[in-house]
């Protein structure tokens, strides 16, 4: 990796930023699971953007004197003994060196050094409210800055979400490669489960086949907690108990994907688990395929980013009030949002180094317009519970189908089309 691309985006933000001003983006701290076994270390992703560097409890500040920038980072001290036993620490000389800062210290050297750094700046950015522990310590190096001339001017501190958010939300042409292969390997392990799945399996089982499929392709950890859920398990969102098992008749909702180089993939896809749709699952499948396909073609330059939604909404209202779940003038449920009930979702959300990436929604009082570089997910979906008050046959079928979206200056780019989701396709691989 050329590392010539992180100074890029870090000079691409200094720039952002007032002259005399700062910006504090602090890295990740090893967590623990219990006792002294940590969980395996993943840097935190805005920092890994700016930097490319790996090592737990570092912090970056990037300054814009008058335009010039200094980019200054603190890391862990070189230690002999710890590097026996966790491996290298580039130290202050390597980080400069290797990942081209113009400025280290040690991570114990942030108390004395950062209020110095910042004194007399007109304004100090930093994202507020992830961590507690270190927002209060950004709020001690800043008055501890304003209290070294009392004469200056206070530090104005102002909130970076958006200003880095926004930054990383158009994908330049290295990030968008590493989202194709992370893309690739999640697709390949999807059909490789949809072809070996039988009733009988549990949902546990089926998850570790997915972990397995991931690894062996290039991605040694899922993107997210995988979603493996049998039956009426479908109709809980965020289901990841996974320990039901599969039994033949029913549908299988998976919604995993990999994490390959740092970048997120998220793939779902539903399923029937002896590889035939009944008559009742297929006619929801359906209108929810039809959703997905529609709202896909929605996702160009220029086009609302709510397009997609109001789409996949009128499809699936349409839809319902074909099959009688729901009674009335589609129009008119549509505006009383009847279909809330059965699909109480956004129809997606931004993809990148987080599986929900950063960047903001709206501009200038609306919501965004799609651009080049944008990489979004389409999930639609209909999940009717056994305490929906409809039909029996519909009770226990939870659907959705998500892709994966590269908007590009010719229209855009499915990265997970790879993946069948025609029904027909389904059932022709399963069998």
């Amino acid at each position: 990796m050329n590392k010539n691309i992180y100074k890029e985006r870090r000079e691409s933000l200094s720039s952002l930023i007032p002259n005399n001003s700062a910006i504090i983006i602090p890295g990740a701290d090893n967590r623990y699971r219990n006792a002294d076994s940590a969980y395996a270390f993943r840097q935190e992703s805005s920092f890994y953007y700016l930097s490319g560097f790996c090592e737990a409890s570092s912090v970056m500040l990037l300054v814009n004197n008058n335009n010039k920038i200094n980019s200054i980072i603190f890391v862990p001290e070189k230690d002999k003994i710890k590097e026996i036993w966790d491996g290298y620490r580039a130290g202050p000389e390597g980080v400069v060196s290797d990942y081209l800062f113009d400025l280290a210290f040690n991570n114990s050297d942030l108390d004395k050094e950062i209020p110095a750094l910042i004194q007399g700046k007109q304004k100090l950015f930093y994202s507020f409210g992830k961590d507690q522990e270190f927002d209060k310590k950004v709020i001690n190096w800043t008055n501890k800055a304003n209290s070294i001339e009392r004469h200056s001017k206070s530090i104005d501190m102002v909130d970076s979400t958006s200003l880095i958010g926004n930054l990383r939300l158009i994908k330049d042409n290295h990030e968008i490669e590493l989202l194709k292969k992370s893309c690739e390997i999640s697709a390949d392990s999807h059909i490789a489960i949809m072809k070996s799945i039988e009733p009988g399996n549990t949902e546990q089982e089926i998850e570790a086949k997915y972990l397995y499929e991931f690894a062996k392709r290039g991605s040694r950890f899922a993107a997210y907690t995988p979603i493996v859920a049998g039956g009426e398990n479908a109709c809980i969102l965020h289901y990841v108990e996974n320990s039901q098992t599969l039994r033949d008749g029913e549908l299988i909702l998976v919604d995993a994907g990999g994490e390959y180089e740092m970048y997120a993939s998220d793939i779902t896809r539903t399923f029937p688990v002896n590889g035939k749709f009944t008559k009742e699952q297929l006619e929801i499948y359906n209108v929810v395929y039809e959703a997905n396909q529609k709202a896909i073609s929605a996702v160009i330059e220029g086009n609302n980013i709510m397009e997609p939604q109001k789409i996949s909404e009128k499809v699936i209202v349409s839809g319902l009030v074909n099959l009688g779940i729901l009674k009335g003038d589609p129009d008119e449920l549509y505006n009383a949002g009847a279909h809330k009930e059965f699909y109480m979702h956004k129809v997606g959300h931004w993809l990148g180094l987080d599986v929900h990436d950063s960047g903001d929604y709206m501009e200038d009082g609306d919501f965004m317009s799609f651009k080049p570089g944008m990489v979004t997910t389409v999930e639609p979906g209909i999940y009717i519970s056994s305490s929906s008050n409809v039909d029996e046959k519909w009770k226990g079928i939870g659907i959705r189908i998500e892709d994966d979206i590269l908007v590009t200056e010719s229209g855009n780019l499915n990265l997970t089309e790879k993946v069948p989701s025609d029904p027909k396709e389904i059932e022709a691989l399963m069998s």
